[in-house]
């Protein structure tokens, strides 16, 4: 499996910088500890920034941006070395990176972009085209073992507008969604697609849940969902719950196929208990050790170590990056991933 080889290639970013300043301070600004796997992040930056020398300033902003904003200018009026930012709402940062450049503090945009600003210095993320692809490919093969050879209805979801990730993941899995739409293979039901349409403001579960009722309530009466492409557990979670409220899953009425991402344990859960059909797994403790190596690299007066040069136009320039392989998660490999790796303990899952 490609896992021991992107474990190994993260480790190698952190060897190739690590130890080159080790002091100082980092600031820290988290969304929100709505969803486990912010406070994962959280968590494994301040491990691995504190056992590298770096004292760490970390802030959960609880989905408020103004209270992100606030967190972060304070931060600056601290006086922190390096800010590391995963931003509620990527377009509202920019006056307060112009202060932070003003002050000579270098910035990191963490799994989230930063746009609509000069001032941000490195992007650490997973290949999030790749995790969209790795969502529909994973549906299409759920619909053909469960529901033969189609055609199928399927439903759409996208990540929330504020969140650029969200357009990488819808778009990498329309790569893989849209020919068999236009083949007939998969039929929209409802008609909804685009972002536009199929976004979801704060990835908010509960308003997935809502409009998953809808759709089934206007368009399913007497048609039959077969999936449902998700782009995060925690819309899944609310997806199923309404699938379920209306019968899925009982009696001759399949459950659909559901995607998700972040590998969260209710998800997890939920696929060992046949509901939910797969996850995307983001290691963040590969994540945070590609960050802690971009840091050094920066306060040691180097050059962190890169692979993407292209990909992140934030409107104002292109970011370079470090892109992570997300790796595709379901009930055959499950234990494999995210116990195997030491993520997870199995007593946390069963």
């Amino acid at each position: 499996m490609k896992l021991k080889t992107l474990l190994a290639s993260a480790a190698a970013v952190v060897a190739f910088t690590a130890g080159a300043y080790a002091e100082g301070t980092v600031g820290i600004a988290m969304p929100t500890k709505s969803s486990a796997r912010w406070i994962s992040d959280g968590e494994s930056m301040v491990e691995q920034f504190e056992a590298a020398g770096y004292e760490t300033d970390l802030q959960y902003a609880e989905d408020d941006i103004p209270n992100q904003l606030a967190q972060i200018e304070n931060m600056i009026t601290k006086g922190v070395d390096v800010l590391v930012i995963a931003a509620i709402d990527g377009t509202t940062l920019s006056n307060a990176l112009e202060n932070a450049a003003a002050s000579g503090i270098k910035v990191i945009a963490y799994d989230r972009l930063i746009r609509d600003s000069e001032n941000v210095d490195y992007y650490a993320t997973f290949d999030n085209f790749k995790v969209g692809v790795q969502q529909a490919s994973s549906l299409v093969a759920g619909l053909e073992e469960r529901f033969g050879d189609g055609p199928y209805n399927v439903e759409l979801f996208g990540g929330s507008p504020d969140d650029n990730n969200a357009y990488f993941f819808y778009d990498g899995a329309m790569s893989v969604l849209q020919p068999l739409i236009d083949a007939g293979t998969i039929n929209v039901v409802s008609g909804q697609m685009g972002m536009d349409t199929v976004g979801t403001l704060r990835w908010d579960g509960a308003v997935a849940q809502a409009r998953m009722d809808n759709l089934l309530s206007a368009h399913y009466t007497d048609k039959q969902v077969h999936g449902v492409l998700s782009p995060y557990d925690g819309l899944s979670i609310g997806i199923l719950s309404s699938l379920k409220g209306v019968g899925y899953g009982s009696g001759d009425l399949k459950m659909p196929i559901v995607s998700g991402q972040d590998a969260e344990v209710p998800s997890v859960k939920s696929i060992l208990a046949g509901e939910q059909y797969s996850t995307v797994f983001k290691d963040t403790r590969e994540l945070a050790r590609v960050t802690v190596g971009m840091v050094d690299a920066v306060l040691g007066g180097g050059e962190p170590e890169i692979n993407d040069t292209s990909t992140y136009d934030n409107g104002m320039k292109v970011v370079p990056s470090y892109l992570l392989e997300p790796v595709s998660v379901d009930a055959s490999n499950w234990e494999e991933i995210l116990i195997g790796s030491g993520y997870y303990t199995e007593d946390q899952i069963k």
